[in-house]
């Protein structure tokens, strides 16, 4: 791919990079087929509706009014070197870097690392759970080698926890946060799961999402595990 496929753009959010102004880009393809993805529109690498030279002629404008651009997805990392590349012409006009992934492409994450500033990397469930949400055999273990470069290289970065109630129960929650204090993570979020289309037969309830941040003891042990929690119940 000569040129990067961009799906779709947020112009303007707060909340997906911490602390900065940012845009989203979210690019096209991704090798997982999750249970709760929010953007299945994005499933297949192809021509995005987004014109890449356009796209950066935008980015230009923004200099001085953002702070940063996030590369989401689909997976922000599936189209390689033309996301590098991409990310490379974004870093040179002075914005921060962030990036969204669920970590299958841990040799694509080293080679962008010089050019990435954050990473949100999604631990989605435990090991013997990860294949039943994301229909993937290898899916787990490309995370956690994302995850142990992560740590090794010192890239600053969050591991974000979906909270889906069909996947992880609470025992499963503390252990994908023990597993994360033992590979020394500073910072993890916990995201309450919110359905954005028809769940089917296996549907969820308020009751149901809500149980991992009404539990004041499962609360008080992630956080005695981590440093730094972020609850993200919304």
């Amino acid at each position: 791919m000569s040129d990067i496929q961009i799906g779709g753009l947020v112009s303007f959010t707060t909340i997906d990079y911490p602390g900065k102004l940012a845009a989203v880009l979210f690019l096209m393809g991704c090798p997982l087929r999750c249970a709760y993805c929010s953007n299945p529109q994005f499933f297949n690498v192809g021509d995005g509706p987004y014109d890449p030279d356009k796209v950066l002629e935008w980015i230009k404008s923004r200099v001085g009014k953002l702070e940063a651009i996030v590369f989401s997805g689909g997976e922000a990392l599936m189209q390689g070197d033309a996301t590098i590349n991409y990310m490379q012409r974004v870093r040179d006009l002075g914005f921060a870097i962030g990036v969204h992934t669920n970590g299958f492409y841990p040799d694509v994450l080293e080679r962008a690392a010089p050019f990435i500033d954050w990473v949100g990397l999604d631990y989605k469930a435990t090991r013997e759970k990860y294949k039943s949400l994301v229909g993937n055999d290898i899916a787990f273990e490309r995370m956690s080698k994302s995850l142990d470069f992560l740590i090794k290289h010192g890239t600053e970065f969050e591991v974000r926890i979906t909270c889906d109630p069909r996947f992880i129960n609470k025992s499963d929650l503390r252990a994908i946060v023990d597993d994360c204090a033992v590979r020394g993570v500073k910072t993890v979020a916990i995201q309450k799961y919110t359905p954005y289309f028809d769940e089917g037969d296996n549907h969820t309830t308020a009751d149901a999402r809500e149980q991992f941040f009404n539990d004041a003891a499962l609360r008080d042990y992630i956080n005695a595990k981590i440093p730094n929690v972020i609850w993200r119940n919304a």
